[in-house]
């Protein structure tokens, strides 16, 4: 088995989606089928002794789609399609040919007026030929009950009872219908296209100690090059600046436009646009794996996966078409065989029945409306990792937050330090020491403040031990020493009462005090403090606004929490250990949908249990991989934003299938009424179609921050 992707010209819908898989399934050695509509691809897994590629290709182009290989280069940098000029698409072409062929029709049969049935029926019945070939190749493949099955049956009973002309009719409104839901398809794969647009094509690589550069194919860099980036470059790939200063336009990956200045040692990221400085830059990740490249993939990923709501329409539709269909025999039978009816008249109607029953508006009204949303989401730095998460983000009706690095910046800093045993450097240094490995925010603090003092750290023992929420130990050259909560502290030993009263006097200016101790003896304490982000107020604000609850989840302790949580104005929950952050979670679902808000690493398990889990991050592998929704922007108002989004998306969902069954309960009730004739049939198909798909294109201009 070898991994096979083709592109493929033509699948516009679901319905289109089905009928490749049914078709596929049944080739021996092929497996694994994946049919991504919005982006035109359909990716595989092949034996070709069993099943040779062209075989596949002919299989799908016997459907009436045009599949070609896709490039191997698309597994290195994504590709946009090459457009052909507007006249050489097959639709087009297709249309083209009909009207030619009825525009040849009437005009001769208004020089042989009393041969225009026939002249009609013959224009007919070689225009329905390409439908009713894909109409039999859909039976054969396994989907019998398709729209050009539908379509087909409907043109030539209007044949067989005398109305050529309106079967030339619906045969022409039909190949209009299925080239405009062509355009449509063409629209919102312009969502990933500009995303594509983004990724630069070459590079400036250094090619010797002289600082010489050569022009080479962004694919072709490696980790370790170097590269220079001019002004009004885009940053070929992720990377940290070597040397060079100049402010970056980042917008393309996190949605904001405000240039970042970028020194020595800042992280760039690949499609971001070097603004008024020259910069070399030391490649971290090459072409395939950088973060353009990483969420346009992740983008047709989530694009692929079906919304709870679009997997009930699947199931509906499977049933929906036969029934019609069985509907329509019903309308052609019951009236003459009960009520004594007219057979041509009952016939006629039948025909409009059908042609008004079919699926593709109500079929298409999901998934159009979710791939819009996607794309419109990652434009604005908002990624949403598939249809399930973009629709449970509008039901949630709590958030809850972490509280370091989400609702704040993340940075603590020192600000007070308590000697109990020798000076406040005394107890710095042996902090340090203790910390000086971890990657705990408050650890690195302490580690940061002592450098900045010039202070020694003594020598320690190995690695530190730490206990979740409680305390880091290591071993010091006389003896253990930790840092810890002041609580977890309490319980190895008494501490001083004026120690207590110092401590909560910090804790109450919102800082978090951490024990320095050996054994039982307390030594000191340090206060740090993590300012709130400057958003975070506005974002739990806008979240109160859209109805929503919002807490916060943290471990730190009571009085620093309630300060932050008094700032911003929301209810919080303190010194919760990381079990106790998942009991607190379950409480929270019984009020409905929670979303957990956290920075991706530390507040894994939580993200896993909630709703639906949002990570923070500017790009960071954190952010695209650890949750259902990443806020690329790393900004807190981000939050508020999915859920407009998302409830936008959910509303133009309701619109589109109110739009599909509305129109087709009108039409079926003016139908048994006489009213419809067939060419109103196929159109009021038609013009739903056209109707929810430009409906559900409004969501790529949606802008979350306008909402």
């Amino acid at each position: 088995m070898k991994p096979y992707k083709l592109r493929v010209d033509g699948m516009d819908c679901p319905s289109c989606a089905l009928k490749i898989e049914k078709a596929l399934q049944r080739l021996p050695g092929v497996t694994g089928i994946n049919v991504n509509v919005p982006a035109g691809t359909v990716a595989l897994q092949l034996d070709e002794e069993q099943t040779p590629k062209h075989t596949v290709r002919d299989r799908m182009a016997a459907l009436g789609y045009t599949p070609t290989d896709a490039p191997a280069s698309d597994n290195v940098i994504p590709h946009k399609r090459e457009k052909s000029p507007w006249w050489q698409a097959e639709k087009i072409r297709l249309v083209l040919s009909i009207a030619a062929v009825f525009f040849l029709a009437f005009v001769t049969a208004s020089l042989i007026p009393h041969w225009e049935r026939w002249i009609y029926s013959v224009a007919a019945l070689a225009t329905i030929v390409p439908f009713a070939r894909r109409a039999l190749a859909g039976t054969l493949s396994g989907s019998p009950f398709t729209i050009e099955t539908l379509m087909t049956v409907a043109a030539l009973g209007a044949v067989a009872i005398g109305e050529a002309e309106e079967a030339a009719v619906v045969i022409l409104l039909f190949a209009i219908g299925e080239m405009l839901e062509t355009v449509a398809a063409g629209r919102a794969r312009a969502g990933i296209e500009k995303l594509i647009d983004l990724v630069p094509r070459i590079a400036w690589r250094e090619a010797g100690a002289d600082g010489r550069t050569e022009e080479v194919s962004v694919g072709k860099l490696a980790i370790g090059d170097i590269v220079v980036v001019r002004p009004g470059d885009r940053i070929p790939s992720d990377g940290t600046v070597a040397s060079g200063s100049s402010e970056v336009n980042e917008a393309p990956v996190t949605g904001e436009s405000v240039p970042v200045l970028k020194e020595p040692g800042s992280n760039v990221y690949a499609g971001s646009v070097n603004a008024n400085g020259e910069l070399r830059v030391a490649i971290t990740r090459v072409a395939a794996d950088n973060t353009i490249a990483r969420i346009i993939h992740l983008v047709e990923q989530a694009q692929e996966s079906k919304a709870p709501t679009a997997r009930m329409i699947d199931r509906f539709s499977r049933w929906y078409t036969p029934c019609a269909m069985v509907v329509a025999l019903l309308v052609i039978l019951v009236p003459p065989l009960a009520f004594g009816g007219d057979w041509v008249t009952w016939l006629y109607r039948g025909l409009a029945t059908l042609l008004i029953a079919c699926p593709c508006a109500l079929v298409i009204s999901t998934p159009a409306a979710i791939a819009s949303g996607l794309a419109a989401g990652a434009r604005q730095g908002l990624l949403i990792k598939g249809g399930a998460a973009l629709e449970t983000l509008g039901k949630v009706r709590t958030v809850a937050f972490d509280k370091t690095g989400t609702l704040t910046l993340g940075r603590p800093r020192v600000t007070d330090i308590v000697a109990v045993a020798g000076t406040e450097n005394d107890v710095l240094a042996r902090a340090a020491a203790v910390e000086r490995n971890t990657s705990h925010p408050l650890g690195i603090a302490i580690v940061e403040a002592a450098a900045e003092r010039g202070i020694e750290l003594p020598r320690s023992f190995g690695g530190g031990v730490a206990t979740p929420g409680k305390a880091v130990t290591t071993r010091l050259k006389d003896g253990f020493a930790s840092v810890g909560s002041p609580r977890y502290a309490a319980e190895q030993g008494p501490m001083a009462p004026l120690l207590e009263s110092r401590i909560r006097e910090l804790e109450k200016e919102g800082k978090t005090v951490v024990v320095l101790f050996s054994g039982k003896t307390v030594e000191g304490a340090i206060a740090l403090r993590d300012e709130a982000r400057s958003d975070a107020g506005e974002a739990i604000a806008l979240l109160s606004g859209l109805g929503i609850k919002s807490v916060m989840l943290t471990g730190d302790n009571a009085r620093t929490a309630a300060t932050i949580a008094g700032e911003l104005g929301l209810e919080a929950h303190a010194e919760l250990l990381p079990d106790a952050k998942l009991q607190e979670i379950g409480k929270l679902r019984h009020a409905g949908a929670i979303a957990m808000v956290g920075d991706g690493i530390n507040d894994a398990p939580a993200l896993a249990a909630a709703s639906i889990g949002v990570a923070m991050g500017g790009g960071t592998d954190v952010a695209l991989e650890a949750a259902d929704a990443a806020l690329l922007n790393d900004r807190v108002t981000g939050v508020a934003e999915l859920i407009a989004l998302s409830r936008a998306t959910l509303r133009n969902i309701w619109q589109n299938i109110s739009i599909a069954l509305g129109l087709k309960a009108v039409f079926l009730v003016t139908t048994l009424l006489g009213v419809t004739t067939l060419w109103m049939a196929i159109l009021a198909d038609t013009g739903a179609t056209v109707l929810v798909t430009a409906n559900a294109l409004r969501l790529l201009t949606h802008n979350s921050r306008a909402n």
